[in-house]
């Protein structure tokens, strides 16, 4: 980095080496003085350290956050009970893009709504006559009997 030989202001000699030199800039000790930029940069330096020394001493002592508690209605359907990864069965992680059926009698229904290509939407929703949440407050375009799924037992 370059720095003057000379004062911007007055045109006098600057014979600063160090630290100094960069702090002051371009100016003389003189003209630093009648311009008063020393004791304004020195005040907002000595603001700015004492802004940020508070800020990382008030993130070191702030307190951990809790811990997440995630609680549920009493009639929710999932259960309380931690998950038994050892019986799921070893071909649905084989093949992992496959659906599994919870029992043989699951019946599973479909939107059913129109889509913007003009076929019924295929998307799973929970009980019969009810739609995706893209679709909501549509129309089914095919009749309830064929919105409904029935797992194949032969497939299993």
């Amino acid at each position: 980095m370059s720095r003057s030989n000379f004062c911007t202001s007055c045109g006098a000699r600057l014979a600063r080496t160090g630290w100094r030199a960069r702090i002051r800039g371009t100016v003389c000790d003189d003209c630093s003085m009648r311009l008063g930029t020393s004791p304004a940069t020195k005040i907002v330096i000595t603001i700015s350290i004492i802004a940020v020394a508070a800020f990382a001493f008030g993130r070191y002592l702030r307190p951990k956050p809790p811990p997440l508690i995630i609680q549920r209605a009493a009639n929710s359907p999932l259960s309380d009970v931690p998950v038994n990864f050892d019986a799921i069965p070893k071909r649905a992680v084989a093949n992992p893009n496959r659906a599994i059926a919870a029992t043989v009698d699951d019946v599973v229904y479909i939107c059913g709504a129109r889509t913007k290509k003009g076929t019924p939407c295929r998307r799973r929703v929970h009980f019969a006559g009810e739609r995706c949440f893209q679709h909501k407050g549509m129309p089914a375009i095919v009749p309830l009997e064929k919105l409904t799924i029935k797992p194949d037992i032969a497939k299993k």
